[in-house]
């Protein structure tokens, strides 16, 4: 394996000492990774780092710090550096909810109940002519979804996405996208199964979605406020009846 970096005149004049460090940082937790250097092994010392990696003693010292920050080594008193087992990567949130257990579709519905609902408004206070087009557009997608008796948990989710951008606060869009559909619940269990059931199932949805938009559309922070508030109710609401309704059929 090479291991030294490019850290000749010429090299170091294009690039300082954090990237050195960078450099050194990603050669070290490749090399752990590898199996190269196994948990429990002791890093060769600072002075022979130096050497097979060709940079200053400053660069080993502040890769070793990055690398113990991010879990992969141990620094020891007295007796050197150690390598750990390296870290596991941390689960990604909102990953794990489960659209067949109530609670953990509630504690979602609650989440995005305290974001969204100041979002809407937010978006009727903030919203561009161009992200109003796109509001209506999302907004008119779903409904033919819905006249064509087609799925639409992605739509839904588009025009959520479509309000939380109109805030013009990327946080808010930045929280829909990383809880996904997840935040549907109906993506996960089914509206009610026959075909007039279905559809005013869907058109309840359609209505409260327009009340949103027009809210919006509007700049009525108060009733974008409260449509908001309303719709994600009524999504808890029939979130629970549906659940039952499917538990009882069991």
């Amino acid at each position: 394996m090479d291991l030294a970096i490019d850290n000749s005149k010429s090299s170091k004049g294009r690039q300082g000492v954090g990237t050195l460090v960078s450099q050194l940082v990603d050669k070290l937790r490749t090399a752990i990774l590898a199996g190269d250097f196994t948990p429990g092994e002791r890093l060769p010392s600072e002075v022979q780092m130096t050497a097979d990696y060709n940079v200053s003693r400053t660069v080993v010292r502040e890769a070793i710090a990055v690398l113990r920050s991010d879990g992969f080594v141990e620094p020891r008193q007295g007796a050197g550096v150690f390598i750990l087992d390296p870290p596991q990567p941390k689960a990604l949130p909102f990953q794990n909810v489960d659209g067949e257990r109530l609670s953990s579709v509630i504690e979602l519905l609650e989440l995005r109940m305290a974001v969204e609902i100041e979002g809407a408004a937010l978006a009727a206070l903030r919203r561009s002519p161009q992200q109003e087009e796109v509001i209506l557009a999302r907004h008119h997608d779903l409904r033919q979804l819905i006249d064509t008796g087609e799925p639409t948990a992605e739509a839904d989710f588009a025009l959520h996405l479509a309000i939380a951008q109109a805030t013009n606060n990327p946080r808010f869009s930045e929280f829909l996208t990383m809880i996904g559909k997840n935040g549907i619940p109906r993506a996960s269990l089914q509206a009610p199964q026959d075909a007039a059931g279905q559809q005013e199932y869907m058109l309840e949805i359609h209505r409260e979605h327009a009340r949103i938009v027009e809210a919006i559309l509007n700049g009525d922070e108060a009733g974008a406020r409260s449509a908001m508030k309303l719709h994600l109710k009524g999504s808890l609401s029939r979130y629970r009846a549906a659940h039952q309704r499917t538990f009882l059929n069991t």
